[in-house]
């Protein structure tokens, strides 16, 4: 039986509705904390890649997500306790506003997570054009929910000194929340955004500068000693018990395996708990670059391509011809590969956005094509068709239903109607509105996340199947030896 003990401090930054400037303050306390000293450790809620990006860069160590559509009660709250227990503080950035969630009763909003963590509520608003309103906004979040604690507000895009004095005042005549931050409008605070969202950190050079920046603005107009005595002020909690692991059916006798992973400027939508579990399977994670790389790193067992903008990056990565070509004969020899949304775009026959088209690797006989507006948004739940996914070590079969989120603009076309898919679509959109998860060679390719939560133990079943395929398989600890160029037009 758990006892209560006192937990790590923690404080839930959210706001009065999206892009009020959450994720910009979150980034700035944690740069500003980690600069005097403190270890950090961030959290975002949701299934967002890209701000926990940021935030990891920020505090110096990995940001975990927290979401409550993927993640059992127990999950979340062990993965807040585990990764928070070296930690002197806790930083969880909620995503949309404070009671804003996909639930009527608010079961999966920042607010209910809120109450299950005991975390106090730091409540970030955009005062643009606000005076005297700001008080029934602050008094109204107060009323709506009294078991949240919102124990204080960050005021941000002010106009300048006066306009911070009038909200003050009116913020202490008709509230009794303290006012721990005054964020002036500031360039420097911008982050860039594009058609998908925030642009990832590993796109800019100067990525670390601008958070360091970013850190010492917020650090001189916000009261990190006010932040750090709200978050201390967390409820204490009963500690989950630690998970039980099973080992894998086949074991790690046959020791590491060296799985290659495209880590680039066009890909890097990987959750590090994810990962994590991979390695703990017996996964030595080997990086590449699809941009850079001529080559493939040598011995790999296994492949695994995540999402990203390969959009973006399509006239590069037409050019990479060597590694294309590589990445073709390996995969058609009968390589195990996983690849997820831009992953697969990439290994389809061409990619096509505004106007432009681009020969990608040639492995999925499908074309892949941009839109304006999302194909498929949001979480999804998939059956597997029996026969067709990795082995279910775990047991089960492919009756399940799994869950996992998409988010792509772009869909496959001119696909070979003979290509089997492994999964039905259930909820969502995947490749066509009914199917997803397109199966060829040893290969894994589909639209939608998938995330090591809630029983979906995909880890440890990739890295089975990898082993199992390694078994019937001639030795692969060499290196592949790059097949010619004219092998792309087979596809």
């Amino acid at each position: 039986m758990t006892t209560p003990a006192l937990p790590t401090p923690a404080v839930l930054v959210a706001a009065a509705h999206k892009s009020s400037g959450k994720t910009t303050v979150t980034l700035g306390l944690a740069a500003a904390l980690r600069a005097r000293g403190l270890a950090v450790q961030p959290f975002k809620k949701g299934p967002d890649y890209i701000d926990p990006m940021w935030l990891g860069l920020a505090a110096g160590r990995p940001c975990l997500n927290l979401d409550p559509m993927l993640m059992a009660s127990d999950e979340i709250e062990r993965s807040v306790a585990q990764r928070g227990r070296d930690a002197d503080v806790c930083l969880v950035e909620g995503n949309k506003g404070l009671h804003d969630g996909l639930a009527l009763d608010g079961s999966n909003c920042n607010a209910a997570l809120a109450k299950q963590l005991g975390l106090p509520v730091l409540l970030v608003i955009d005062a643009r054009g606000m005076t005297r309103g700001i008080a029934p906004l602050i008094l109204g979040y107060q009323a709506f929910d009294r078991e949240v604690h919102i124990g204080g507000v960050i005021l941000n895009q002010l106009g300048g000194s006066r306009h911070e004095a009038k909200l003050r005042a009116v913020i202490e005549h008709y509230t009794d929340l303290p006012v721990l931050g005054a964020v002036q409008a500031d360039p420097r605070l911008e982050l860039v955004e594009r058609h998908l969202g925030l642009m990832p950190d590993r796109e800019l050079d100067d990525a670390s500068a601008r958070v360091q920046a970013m850190g010492r603005l917020i650090g001189e107009q916000v009261d990190l000693a006010g932040v750090l005595a709200l978050a201390a002020r967390r409820t204490p909690m009963a500690e989950p018990p630690p998970l039980p692991r099973a080992s894998s059916s086949l074991g790690h006798a046959r020791g590491p395996l060296r799985i290659g992973i495209a880590r680039d400027k066009a890909f890097g939508f990987y959750y590090p708990d994810d990962l994590a579990a991979l390695e703990a399977e017996g996964a030595e994670l080997v990086p590449f670059d699809t941009l850079a790389d001529a080559q493939l790193p040598p011995a790999l067992d296994g492949l695994f391509i995540g999402g990203g903008f390969p959009e973006l990056f399509m006239a590069e990565l037409e050019a990479n011809v060597s590694l294309r070509t590589e990445i073709h004969r390996a995969i058609v020899d009968g390589l195990p590969a996983y690849a997820e949304c831009g992953g697969l775009m990439y290994l389809a026959r061409s990619l096509n956005w505004n106007g432009r088209s681009a020969q990608m690797v040639g492995v999925i006989p499908g074309d892949a094509v941009m839109h304006a507006r999302p194909v498929g948004r949001g979480y999804v739940r998939w059956e597997e068709v029996p026969g067709l996914a990795w082995p279910d070590v775990a047991g089960g079969g492919g009756t399940i239903a799994r869950a996992g989120h998409e988010f792509h603009h772009s869909s496959l076309e001119n696909l070979d109607p003979d290509v089997p898919m492994a999964y039905r679509v259930l909820r969502g959109h995947g490749v066509d509105g009914q199917r997803d998860g397109v199966r060829i060679h040893h290969l894994l390719a589909s639209y939608m996340h998938q995330r090591h939560t809630g029983g979906n133990d995909w880890p440890r079943r990739f890295i089975a199947f990898v082993r199992e395929v390694q078994a019937t398989r001639a030795p692969q600890h060499a290196a592949h030896t790059p097949a010619p160029a004219h092998a792309l037009r087979l596809a």
